[in-house]
C-alpha cells in the first residue's frame, strides 16, 4: 500500500492555505490565465505539494486543512479554471519552516520562475532565519557559491532599481554596471536613468559605469597600463575598484557588499602572492559606512626598466 508520501489525493481548493514562506511576489495576471486555460483543457498535470494539518474547532471536532508547499501559481489558476478538487501530494508535517522554504525555492528556480529580487530575498531569508552561509545555500539549490553571493549583491541597489528589476524594465545583467556605482549615488542614478530612457544594452551600460568610474580627480593620474590593470580587476572581480599610485608602490581599493563577498575577494586576491611581480600587504582597511575594502599593494621596483611592468599578464586574480 502506497504510504502518504508517495500518493496523489484530491483535495479541496479552499482548504489550501498559502505557503508563508513563497518566495516569490510576483505573479503575472496574463500567464495565469493562460495557464487557467490550459487547465480547463487538460486538467492539472503535476500534482501540487501541500502538509496537511489538523484543527481541533470547538463543537465542530477536527477540522483538517493543507499548507501549500510548492504549486502556488497552479492553485491560483486552478481557482480562476473554476476548479473544485486539485491533486496533491502530501508531505509529512514534520517538515521545518527552512525546508518550507528551501521546496519552494528550488521549485520556481527548476521552473526559472522566480525573478531576481525575489531571488535574492530568498536567500537573504535563507541566511539572515536560518543562519545557512552562501555556500550551503548554493549546496541546497544546486547553484554556486558566487552565484547566491552575486544574486545577494542586488539587494544593495536602491529601491527604485529594484522596483525595475522586479517588473522587467531593466535586467539582470544591468546590476552589474549598477553595483559598480554603489559609493558614487549620483552617477548610479543617472546611469540608471539612462538604462530606462536610451534602452542601454549591458555591454553599453558597462563602459558606462567603467569611464564614469574612472573619470575622477586623482592626486596622480595613472599611466595608461595602470588604467588597463584597473579596468581588468573590475571586470574580474564584479566590483568597483581603483588604483592609487604613490612614488614607491600604490594603494589598491576594492567595494565590497558583504563579509563573506569581502573573504571571498580576499581569496582571490590572494593567488597575486603567487606572482614574484607583485608582494601584498595584509593591512586591509575596511570603512564601515563606505563599504570599501582597501588592500595594499607594493610595486618593487625592476632591475631592468620595463615597460610590461603594469601589464595585466603579470598578475592572477
Amino acid at each position: 500500500m502506497a504510504s502518504i508520501g508517495d500518493s496523489i489525493f484530491w483535495v479541496e481548493v479552499d482548504r489550501i492555505k498559502p505557503n508563508p514562506f513563497q518566495p516569490r511576489k510576483v505573479f503575472d495576471e496574463i500567464a495565469l490565465q493562460s495557464l487557467a486555460e490550459s487547465i480547463r483543457s487538460y486538467g492539472v498535470l503535476q500534482p501540487l505539494t501541500v502538509t496537511r494539518k489538523e484543527i481541533e474547532r470547538p463543537g465542530e471536532g477536527i477540522y483538517v486543512e493543507y499548507e501549500l508547499i510548492a504549486g502556488e501559481r497552479r492553485l491560483r489558476a486552478s481557482k480562476l479554471a473554476g476548479l473544485r478538487e486539485v491533486p496533491v501530494v502530501i508531505r509529512t508535517s514534520e517538515d521545518s519552516d527552512r525546508m518550507k522554504l528551501e521546496l519552494a525555492i528550488i521549485e520556481n528556480l527548476q521552473r526559472e520562475d522566480l525573478n531576481p529580487v525575489d531571488r535574492a530575498y530568498a536567500f537573504k531569508r535563507l541566511a539572515d532565519e536560518f543562519g545557512l552561509k552562501h555556500g550551503e545555500i548554493g549546496a541546497r539549490v544546486g547553484k554556486s557559491r558566487e552565484y547566491v553571493s552575486n544574486t545577494l549583491r542586488i539587494l544593495a541597489l536602491p529601491k527604485e532599481m529594484l522596483d525595475a528589476l522586479q517588473i522587467g524594465e531593466i535586467s539582470e545583467g544591468h546590476t552589474r554596471p549598477l553595483l559598480m556605482l554603489t559609493d558614487r549615488v549620483a552617477e548610479q542614478a543617472t546611469l540608471f536613468k539612462e538604462i530606462l530612457t536610451r534602452r542601454l544594452t549591458v555591454r553599453d551600460s558597462e563602459q558606462m559605469a567603467r569611464r564614469i568610474a574612472t573619470e575622477r580627480t586623482r592626486k596622480t593620474d595613472l599611466t595608461p597600463e595602470l588604467l588597463s590593470l584597473e579596468r581588468e580587476l573590475q571586470e574580474k572581480l564584479g566590483t568597483n575598484v581603483r588604483i592609487e599610485k604613490k612614488d614607491n608602490g600604490g594603494k589598491v581599493m576594492i567595494d565590497f557588499y558583504s563579509v563573506e563577498d569581502l573573504a571571498h575577494i580576499r581569496d582571490m586576491i590572494a593567488k597575486i602572492q603567487e606572482m614574484p611581480q607583485l608582494s601584498q600587504q595584509p593591512g586591509a582597511v575596511v570603512d564601515e559606512q563606505s563599504v570599501q575594502a582597501t588592500e595594499e599593494a607594493v610595486v618593487p621596483k625592476p632591475e631592468d626598466s620595463s615597460d610590461d611592468l603594469y601589464s595585466i599578464s603579470n598578475f592572477s586574480v
